[in-house]
């Protein structure tokens, strides 16, 4: 049997690449004959850099010194594929590197994002593709520009403390972005504008740690923001209306205010792993993520998988941390069916302390129940 392994990250707990190596020992435990095709995913969120190091055979990925959302020394990478750099928003400002005591987006900044977009230029890229997801900030893509030479600037004429919270005194940007006429592509399947009731504040702010007069204050900041991010040369009208602007707490708007286009990240790490070709190849595909629930039906890595097997009738099966989809709506997107490691393990604390363990066992399983 043939079997096509591509899951997302298990957020918090384990990696794309390391979550389909321990899915695939276990079912090599039952069926040490059947080929297992491992095709690791990512959305443009956390693994996104390595899953396309994996993924491209002539990628030199290059280390470079950054900072993360609070400023402390981090690890960023640049996957370099001839002149097109990949590059991870997370990995510079993603929550990830936050304890919990220490999400605040109102003092988070995407400052070491610009290090890495700057490292890729120099580097020798003339594309920048920039995955979004997973992000511990809400700047709406100030610390970026600041990185990139365009501070903003109070009406003092002096630069602004990093955070979303400071931009409610921006009027303008002290200087231009400088990318070298690099093109840029935003690598995101979130939709939302940068404003209101389903902006980045409001959406995803209170999972960074805002409360509800957080999320009035950031959003105010970032409405003021938008204006001066308007008048940048080249940003297209409605630029915070538009889809994908709120992304990664509105560095998409950024993003979009520099000549960026929006790619869905899912899209593109299908194109480029070869996952469409793969899933004519096999029998069965198993992809997965930390959590199958409603966010998993509009979009994400799970979505983009079920939908392309249901298209070539391909069962599908998820196996995740915890399933809180229903069966309908799991097989209204192609899920034949969902496994969850809650359930496997009977406690919470186990599924989180335990990973690997769990998705060997349910390899296991599921070589037993599919192979024959």
């Amino acid at each position: 049997m043939r079997v096509l392994v591509c899951p997302d990250k298990f957020a918090g707990t384990i990696s794309a690449v390391a979550a389909a190596e321990a899915f695939a020992a276990g079912w090599h435990q039952v069926k040490p004959g059947d080929e297992l095709v491992l095709r690791p995913l990512s959305d443009g969120g956390p693994g996104f850099a390595a899953v396309l190091a994996a993924a491209l055979p002539h990628a030199r990925v290059l280390t470079v010194p950054t900072t993360g959302p609070l400023g402390r020394p981090a690890e960023g990478h640049v996957v370099l594929d001839g002149d097109v750099a990949y590059v991870e928003s997370a990995e510079a400002c993603g929550l990830h590197l936050l304890a919990e005591a220490e999400r605040d987006p109102k003092h988070t900044t995407t400052f070491g994002l610009g290090t890495l977009l700057l490292a890729a230029v120099e580097a020798g890229a003339t594309t920048l593709v920039v995955g979004l997801g997973g992000s511990g900030t809400n700047d709406g893509g100030a610390g970026l520009l600041a990185a990139l030479g365009a501070a903003p600037l109070a009406g003092s004429g002096y630069a602004l403390p990093y955070g979303g919270a400071a931009l409610i005194d921006c009027v303008a940007l002290g200087g231009v972005p400088r990318l070298r006429g690099a093109t840029l592509i935003a690598a995101t399947d979130v939709d939302s504008p940068l404003l209101g009731l389903r902006g980045a504040s409001a959406v995803y702010g209170p999972q960074k740690g805002a409360t509800r007069e957080d999320v009035f204050q950031l959003d105010a900041a970032l409405t003021r923001f938008a204006g001066v991010l308007q008048a940048l040369p080249g940003a297209p009208a409605g630029l915070a209306d538009l889809p994908g602007a709120g992304a990664a707490g509105g560095l998409g708007a950024a993003l979009l205010a520099l000549g960026a286009r929006v790619e869905s990240g899912i899209g593109l790490v299908r194109r480029l792993t070869r996952l469409d070709a793969e899933l004519e190849e096999v029998s069965l595909v198993v992809t997965g993520e930390g959590a199958f629930d409603e966010q998993s039906l509009r979009g994400k890595v799970v979505a983009g998988v079920a939908n392309a097997a249901r298209d070539l009738g391909v069962p599908c099966v998820v196996v995740a941390g915890r399933v809180d989809a229903g069966r309908r709506e799991a097989a209204s997107i192609g899920v034949t069916e969902a496994h969850a490691l809650v359930q496997h393990f009977g406690s919470v604390a186990e599924a989180l302390a335990r990973p690997a363990d769990g998705l060997r066992e349910l390899g296991e399983r599921l070589a037993r129940q599919w192979s024959r």
